[in-house]
């Protein structure tokens, strides 16, 4: 199998000759505006890669969420995450609907700041979209107390001017996407599928939510670095569930977990969120696996 550098070498070039993506992240550089000069080589890759009868399902629903946004409610899209290529996808198949490049262009997706600062190909991809970035809490608990204590500094001064400009741009129109597990889910690892705690918070900061789930992928994951990942052509359909509101969802995932004796509320409602994306997925999954069978 082909990897990304293999398959897409010269894409790979244009997009770092194409980059400004800021190699350290700092208190003022947290929220990245999306590079558009490189977004048509990662549409290149999708086009490449979907085979027909790829696309998207639940348009409606993405369409009544964007419309409430348009009404001055803070909405916020909440993705399974199985690739370095999910947002792309998305992204891409959205642009292509009816309304859908007004859409794509109010996204604004939470990211890890790692793509920014540990490889310049994967930072200048990432730098497609716009993007808010984050010290994610999973880095977090790698560092230690003693040793660490200027990177634990510096994790929390970001943490906190992520936070106010989350704030500021939920309110200026900025449809959020944020992954609930955190990370991409890695087989070997199960703990990469368990939904991340803040998106707790997320939903108490939200008024309407659209879950996502994503079947099919177009990167075959390996243990190292995005751009070692394999590419491999597949049937790509990604479901927006429907409008949901935030508050009801949390408060009746808090009031199961209460019933329940469950102490870590946070935790269970991002199970709640997790549980969700998987029953979406089963269903989708159920349906990809029909068109397959059509010979698309």
């Amino acid at each position: 199998m082909e990897t990304i550098l293999s398959a897409f070498g010269e894409l790979v070039k244009l997009a770092l000759s194409r980059s400004r993506a800021a190699p350290k992240i700092t208190e003022d550089t947290v929220f990245q505006p999306g590079n558009a000069e490189i977004r048509p080589l990662l549409d290149q890759m999708v086009e490449t890669l979907a085979l027909p009868g790829s696309g998207i399902s639940g348009m409606e629903n993405l369409r009544e969420l964007y419309g409430r946004l348009k009404k001055g409610c803070p909405c916020l899209l909440l993705p399974e995450h199985y690739g370095n290529l999910d947002l792309t996808m998305f992204d891409y198949f959205v642009r292509r609907e009816e309304g859908g490049e007004e859409i794509a262009d109010s996204l604004a997706a939470i990211a890890g700041m790692k793509h920014n600062e540990e490889n310049p190909a994967v930072a200048a991809f990432a730098s497609a979209y716009t993007r808010l970035l984050i010290y994610p809490s999973r880095s977090l608990q790698g560092l230690n107390p003693e040793t660490d204590k200027d990177e634990i500094a510096r994790c929390a001064a970001i943490n906190r001017a992520s936070t106010r400009t989350l704030i500021r741009i939920k309110e200026r129109g900025r449809l959020i996407l944020v992954f609930p597990s955190g990370t991409r889910y890695r087989p070997w690892d199960p703990e990469s599928k368990r939904g991340v705690r803040e998106i707790d918070s997320y939903l108490r900061l939200f008024e309407y939510m659209c879950p996502v789930s994503i079947n099919g992928q177009l990167l075959v994951i390996r243990s190292g670095e995005m751009i070692g990942d394999y590419v491999s052509k597949d049937l790509v359909r990604l479901t927006v569930g429907p409008v949901m509101s935030c508050a009801e969802f949390r408060n009746e995932a808090r009031a199961r977990a209460e019933a329940a004796g469950v102490e870590d509320k946070k935790q269970a409602v991002v199970d709640a969120v997790m549980a969700l994306l998987d029953k979406m997925h089963c269903a989708a999954e159920a349906e990809r696996q029909k068109l397959l069978e059509e010979g698309y």
